[in-house]
């Protein structure tokens, strides 16, 4: 199973939130999972795929060209896709990915995640979405998709369609149940 990580790039956030990004990075590696991110060679991004190699894990970075020039690419990565753009990157790397989970991050994260719940919503994605809720980062979030259900923008049923952890190893648990109740869960977007 190849997993999608959606994270921040800022190195500025607390020391907790790079601490989870390192371990999910671990576990990810530890159970075989092969890892899709950004490509970015700093903040959760950075956390994760250090994570990745030194466990001896497969991570691919997907990188908006521009992103690659001004140097933020993570040079310890094995394989680096070079996109033209941020949306052909997004697409490419939900077309690598068989589950999605979301870290704590700024609105590129955000926007990220609810494309990947809208395409699930769609039924383009049929892979898990796993939200990392880190010291509660998603609640005000969350309390804001509640808000969607009770004003009808959005459906009650389609709040099952995510689900939300406190752990990188709830993310563990929630995937190795996935991977084994599905052959190949791969996007069609």
């Amino acid at each position: 199973m190849t997993v999608c990580v959606f994270a921040a790039s800022s190195s500025r956030v607390d020391n907790e939130y790079g601490r989870d990004a390192a371990r999910l990075g671990s576990l990810l590696a530890g159970a075989g999972f092969n890892v899709v991110f950004g490509g970015g060679g700093i903040g959760l991004m950075n956390s994760l795929a250090d994570a990745v190699i030194s466990s001896n894990g497969k991570i691919t970075g997907v990188i908006p060209s521009f992103m690659k020039e001004e140097g933020w690419g993570h040079d310890g990565v094995s394989e680096t896709i070079v996109t033209s753009g941020m949306s052909e990157r997004k697409q490419k790397m939900f077309s690598l990915s068989d589950a999605i989970v979301a870290l704590p991050g700024g609105m590129g994260t955000l926007e990220e995640l609810t494309e990947a719940i809208t395409l699930k919503q769609l039924s383009l994605f049929d892979g898990p979405i796993i939200i990392l809720n880190t010291r509660g980062y998603y609640n005000s979030f969350l309390d804001f998709i509640d808000n969607m259900v009770e004003n009808n923008f959005l459906r009650k049923e389609h709040k099952g369609i995510w689900e939300v952890v406190n752990t990188p190893e709830e993310v563990i648990e929630i995937l190795n149940r996935k991977d084994r109740g599905s052959e190949d869960r791969k996007s069609v977007v």
